[in-house]
């Protein structure tokens, strides 16, 4: 049985960062991997724990954590721990000490072959480092890179080694100068190692780490996780209060922390101290700093407050991930079914992620804190609500607040029910994160991610998934398919298990989106492909993110198209060329001729401007994907609910060429739409009402019962719905890439499309346009959709005049002007077709240019 091998930086039996490890530990030993902890005692110099024998503490841990240690670091000649505190002064703090740089190095070099030899002899498979950036010891860092490398390439592994650190140099005391100053010269930089996927706990850190470190590129945030299950009081802890003295009716304020000075303790007796009916238990352990001990219990008799403060010792950590331990009765979830509030008033610069507020909230209890250095970016920026300390000491004002709430048991639980609702939303992905990590491993040998979306697909679903298994020119271990799961109540999952497993030649992942919504599934995709495909021993290749429809066919070179045109080019956005099959619409000339004049626009100005990708098919560089935030859904009201706005895809594609990056028209990948889109949704085709209206773009579920073929249009039909299918095309294929990239006016294809004079105009128009819109629209999806209406209007006559010109004659001249503009003097006309773009509550401009393409 292989193992995980977890590394803690922090030296301690039970802590923030122990705990963290065992919940990210029990997802490998839950599918059967041996998972063992080397504490840290032979690393840090500062917890009177170096080569200490262990003792008791396996009893705070769960039995399926074994305790283990490198083998012989007793024996390794000149470290020992006054080696390691005369680094961590001399080298790190104080930046002197270049007489210790040969002993690191050479002792680095010993440690990293009694590491290997020590993974080796368990057979270890993966690597949990946590807090190893933290330059405590950096000789043990160092040799912990060389080793990883060393492991990493004899076993033949990818990224093995999970790197998380919960503190860094700018965010672990940096007012104390230990560490010493930005960039921290002395602190090894995490190598980009192909056996490393670092870790980040919030937005912030990864940020910073970057700033630090920019050469590395598989860095993700992994928050800390909590198990969202309200705390209450069971037969089996009933007791807890009277066993420690706590009368029943008495308010409990509960602190779980280290019993060091940093945590400021010191802040709760004071707080007790103007609640005279109140209770404090502090759980620690109270023998890890003496002296603060001391002089906390002094401060309690000298508050008048050591008859209601229990130091209760260590309690078992929260049960539901670590698992009741035999040397505690109770546990964390035992005293927070008992306590009315938590508290966590500790220092403003020591904290990076604050478990205590994050347990209170998943167990359904309110809590206090400070507003330490990043409580923002954790969970004040979140809404989580709380009284926050920012005195030093508890001021009458706020022990007035913490009193009130303490009494006040409605306010406690109404704050408590809002906190716990927004912690299961923003706490609940880093599981799903991990399987994406590790439990799901991408091999070495794939180049590209296919994502495909389903809902209630059973019947198309063979055919697309036979397309993608057949593709010329693509190797199937080069490529694999994300298939994602919108809530089917169909067959579609058993259908794409059964073709997974008939088909082991090519990788099929199903994953679950709950949130329904093919953009919500789209971006799951692409996430879970993005994070997983950096697990990659050559992750320094270029990688590919590959959008399909379940309801369309891809052509059989469309993947090889893709990827050539992709990897020989610099676009990072390819767009693929879609068709209809003219079967369909045998004897349906007016419909069919309408839908060619739009493909025949379409492919002119793709090849011009290179298109906007659609989720039927398109290619997206992984790295430009996640540099933009990927997929981004939007929400619009309608009818009273909340839905996703449909073009997902279009919006992605103005973030990426917004951000700098080209797109590029791949003509020869190809995908035959399904004719349903246009057979069964005729009515809407015609009105340009297909995708919504009043501004509202969705896709209502169009798969038929019947497959009656519908009838040809009459000539009236056919040219309504010709004009909306070119209203939509227009501002979207002409206007908005220039729009969004003015340079292209200055290409002499362009130029030649537009003639000089339009296309100077052109971009005069553009400039001013933005100018007059940059402080007044901030709302994304009508910050390019508007202008670009407006741009319609202004230059539709002589667009149309080019189109005519390099198109055919046949797409004619603009549609007809709303008739509101009848009465609009012509003088008055641009200022009035402003009005009419921006009137975004009417919604008649979005249902006037047919809210989204047609065909």
């Amino acid at each position: 049985m292989t193992a995980l091998w977890g590394i803690s930086f922090d030296a301690t039996p039970i802590s923030g960062v122990v705990v963290e490890f065992v919940k990210t530990a029990r997802h490998f030993a839950d599918r059967g991997t041996r998972v063992v902890l080397d504490l840290g005692y032979d690393i840090k110099a500062d917890k009177d724990a170096f080569f200490r024998p262990y003792e008791h503490e396996s009893r705070l841990l769960p039995d399926w954590v074994r305790l283990g240690r490198i083998a012989g670091i007793e024996g390794i000649a000149g470290y020992d721990r006054q080696f390691v505190a005369d680094v961590l002064r001399e080298v790190v703090g104080r930046g002197e000490g270049t007489h210790l740089l040969p002993r690191i190095d050479a002792i680095a070099h010993t440690l990293s072959e009694l590491i290997v030899a020590t993974w080796e002899a368990h057979d270890v498979a993966y690597v949990l480092v946590e807090n190893g950036t933290l330059p405590e010891n950096i000789t043990y860092t160092k040799a912990l890179h060389l080793a990883i490398d060393k492991y990493g390439a004899r076993r033949g592994l990818g990224r093995y080694v999970l790197w998380r650190d919960h503190d860094l140099m700018w965010q672990s005391e940096p007012s104390s100068g230990k560490y010493g100053e930005y960039p921290y010269p002395a602190t090894p930089k995490p190598p980009n190692s192909p056996h490393i996927h670092y870790l980040a706990l919030h937005d912030q850190a990864r940020r910073r780490t970057l700033e630090w470190a920019p050469h590395l590129r598989t860095i993700d945030v992994l928050p800390n996780t909590f198990t969202h299950r309200k705390a209450i009081v069971h037969s089996g802890n009933a007791d807890f209060r009277r066993e420690h003295g706590i009368p029943a009716g008495a308010p409990l304020i509960a602190r779980c922390t280290r019993i060091i000075r940093q945590k400021r303790i010191d802040r709760d007796l004071h707080l007790l101290a103007g609640i005279p009916e109140a209770y404090l238990f502090v759980a620690g352990d109270t023998g890890e700093s003496p002296e603060e001990y001391r002089r906390l219990t002094a401060l309690a008799q000298e508050l008048g407050v050591t008859d209601r403060v229990v130091f209760g010792g260590w309690l078992a950590p929260h049960e539901d991930d670590i698992g009741r331990s035999t040397g505690c009765r109770y546990s964390v979830r035992d005293l927070l079914a008992h306590a009315d509030l938590v508290s966590f008033l500790t220092s403003y610069d020591y904290e990076s992620y604050g478990n205590p507020v994050g347990e209170a909230i998943a167990s359904g209890v309110p809590y206090v804190a400070t507003r330490y250095e990043l409580y923002d970016t954790v969970y004040g920026s979140k809404g989580f609500r709380a009284p926050l300390l920012t005195e030093d000491i508890p001021d009458p004002g706020f022990v007035r607040r913490v009193r009130d709430l303490l009494t006040d048991e409605e306010k406690r639980a109404a704050m408590a029910e809002h906190n716990f609702r927004l912690g299961e939303r923003d706490f609940s992905t880093a599981r799903d994160l991990l399987d994406r990590l590790v439990l799901t491993p991408m091999d070495e040998r794939i180049r590209l991610s296919v994502v495909l979306p389903v809902y209630n697909e059973a019947a198309n679903l063979p055919a697309v998934l036979d397309s993608l298994y057949h593709q010329r020119g693509m190797d199937r271990s080069t490529y694999e398919v994300v298939l994602v799961d919108n809530n089917s109540t169909d067959d579609t999952v058993d259908i794409a298990e059964k073709f997974a497993s008939d088909h082991p030649d090519l990788a099929i992942h199903v994953v679950p989106e709950p949130e329904q919504g093919v953009s919500c599934a789209r971006r799951t995709g692409m996430r879970f492909a993005s994070v997983r495909s950096r697990g990659r021993v050559n992750a320094e290749e270029r990688f590919y993110l590959v959008s399909a429809d379940a309801d369309c066919r891809v052509d059989q070179d469309w993947l090889s198209e893709l990827f050539v045109a992709m990897e020989s080019g610099k676009a990072a956005i390819g767009v693929c060329d879609y068709y209809y099959s003219a079967e369909h619409f045998a004897g349906r000339p007016r419909l069919w001729d309408a839908i060619t004049r739009t493909l025949r626009c379409r492919a002119v100005t793709f090849a011009l401007f290179g298109g906007f990708p659609d989720g039927k098919g398109f290619a997206v560089d992984r790295d430009v994907h996640d540099r933009v935030g990927g997929i981004e859904i939007f929400y619009q009201l309608q009818d009273g609910r909340f839905v996703n706005h449909l073009s997902d895809d279009w919006d992605f594609g103005i973030k990426v060429r917004g951000s700098g990056e080209d797109i590029g028209y791949v003509p020869r990948s190809r995908v035959e739409i399904n004719p349903r889109r246009v057979d069964h949704a005729i009515d809407e085709v015609i009105a340009g009402r297909a995708y919504g209206s009043d501004g509202i773009i969705v896709m209502r579920d169009i798969r038929p019962e019947s497959t009656a073929v519908s009838e040809d249009l009459t000539e009236e039909q056919a040219q309504q719905a010709w004009e909306y299918s070119i209203k939509d095309f227009t501002p979207k294929n002409t206007i908005l890439p220039v729009l969004l990239t003015p340079s292209l006016l200055d290409d002499d294809a362009v130029i030649e499309f537009f003639t000089p004079a339009l296309a100077e105009r052109l971009g005069r128009r553009i400039a001013e346009i933005k100018d007059e819109m940059r402080m007044t629209d901030f709302t994304p999806i009508h910050s390019y959709k508007t202008p670009s209406y407006r741009l319609y209007f202004e230059f539709a006559d002589e667009i149309f005049a080019r189109l005519r010109a390099t198109v055919g004659q046949d797409i004619g001249h603009p549609p007809p002007l709303p008739p509101c503009f009848e009465d609009v003097p012509p003088d008055r006309f641009v200022e009035f077709v402003k009005y009419y773009c921006e009137d975004r509550e009417s919604g008649e401009a979005h249902n006037y240019f047919g809210n989204g393409g047609v065909f």
